[in-house]
This record gives C-alpha cells, structure tokens and sequence, in this order.
C-alpha cells in the first residue's frame, strides 16, 4: 500500500490533463453531456463489488465497458444518435447501481474516495492515464478531419467508425481513471468544465486543447488544497467540482469583459 499522498496526487494530475485533451474533442463532438451519463454507467459495477468485497474499482471497470460496448451496439444496431444510445442505458445502470450499491459506501461510490492506493492500482492508473494522453496526440489529425466532415475523412482512409469506437472507449477509460478521485456522480466533472472553460480562453483548435488540460490541472491542484485547507480532508471529488465550476465562472467574467 502506497501511504504517501504524492502518489494518489500525481495521479489526479495526470488525470487531469488526459480529461481535459478528452474533453475538448468531447465537446467539439457534441457528447459532454453523455459523457456525463457514461460516468453513471459504473456504478451497478461499484456497488457488486462492494457487496461482493473486492476492488470497486474492478467492477466499475467492467460495467464502463460493458456498457460502452452496448451503446456502441444499440447506436449502429438502432441508428440512434450517441446520447439517445447512452440515455437509455444509463436509465438502466442507474436503477441497478442505486439498487445494489450499500447504503454505507454509497457516498464514496458517488463522490470518489475509494479504498487506498497500492502499487498494482497506482501502476494500472499510471498507464490508462499515459495511454489515454498517448491516443489524443496520436489520433489528434484523424479525430479533428473526422469532426469537420466524415465523408472526407473516409475518402482519406480513416475508418470513421472504428474511430468514433475507438474514441468512445476511451472516454470511458479516462472516466475509469477518474472513479478514485472523483466518484461516478462527478467523473465527468474534469471531462466537461474545464473543456468549456478553455473553449471560453481561445477559439485556435492546439491551444483549445492545452488550456483545456491547464485548466483541469488547476482545478484539481485547487480542489485537493481546497479540500485540505477548508474542508478538513474530506472527499476531494466535490472541491475539485467547486474549484473547476468557479474557474469557468472567471473565463465566462473574461470573455464578456472583451
């Protein structure tokens, strides 16, 4: 077991940046919302493995891809758009994981501040992390081409639809990566708020992407002293929720300054 909080903090932050990168093509694709529904989508996964007494995070792992998969189904089976696809298993995993989740862990379940950090989980989250940063830049071209004309991207041999599965796992994976520290009720939070608010800074697509992850990395260095300094060490998820929403009320105070 890791006891040092170093560890646990290089996490978040490098969590932080893989949310932000994600979030910005998120947003340009239109899913921040959904995203915010596939963040819910671990907790029936959360709440059997606590009734079960193992690693949450393993079970929250195996629902977000369970149900990544099936969204990705009912969308090509169906021809459902993205968020319909994702709304209506999110109803589902919703009722499951209320259901099933012990009333005792259901906070932690929600707001992050799962079971303490070991050496297998630090090293699990070091590489989800480093993969997921690793995919934007390397996809980066294909994502941004996919997003201003499908058709065009096809023509230039991008298989559009792997890409958009591709995408969509890992999103889900960078919400994985998010379970310790944020919960499956605010996962989400460092995947849609700080792309909205470096959407606000800058209107140039490669600088979009790195005020994006700055803004995450504050948000999360500001959450946890937050949450040290004022509200005495308890769960890190909702401070990082407050410091993240009040850096995007400042880019909304700048913007309509200009």
């Amino acid at each position: 077991m890791l006891t040092s909080p170093v560890y646990t903090i290089l996490l978040a932050l490098l969590f932080a940046v893989a949310a932000g990168l994600v979030g910005s093509f998120a947003l340009m694709r239109r899913m921040l919302l959904a995203g915010d529904v596939i963040s819910h989508l671990a907790l029936p996964g959360l709440g059997v493995a606590f009734l079960l007494k193992i690693n949450p995070l393993v079970g929250g792992a195996a629902t977000l891809l369970i149900g990544t998969l099936l969204v990705w189904q009912l969308e090509q089976a169906t021809g459902l758009v993205t968020e319909a696809a994702i709304g209506v298993v999110f109803a589902a995993a919703l009722a499951v994981g209320a259901a099933v989740t012990p009333r005792e862990d259901l906070i932690e379940a929600l707001f992050g501040g799962l079971e303490p950090l070991t050496l297998a989980g630090f090293l699990v989250g070091l590489a989800a992390e480093l993969f997921v940063i690793f995919f934007v830049f390397r996809f980066r071209d294909r994502l941004a081409l996919a997003l201003f004309s499908a058709d065009l991207a096809a023509a230039a041999g991008v298989k559009v639809r792997h890409l958009n599965l591709y995408f969509l796992l890992v999103f889900s994976l960078t919400v994985f990566a998010g379970l310790r520290f944020m919960g499956a009720l605010l996962a989400s939070a460092l995947l849609i708020v700080p792309a909205a608010t470096g959407r606000q800074l800058t209107n140039k697509f490669s600088h979009f992407l790195w005020a994006s992850s700055a803004v995450s990395v504050l948000a999360v260095g500001g959450g946890y002293a937050l949450d040290k300094l004022f509200m005495k060490g308890a769960l890190p998820g909702p401070a990082v929720g407050i410091v993240s929403a009040g850096l995007f009320g400042l880019s909304f105070l700048k913007r309509a300054a200009r």
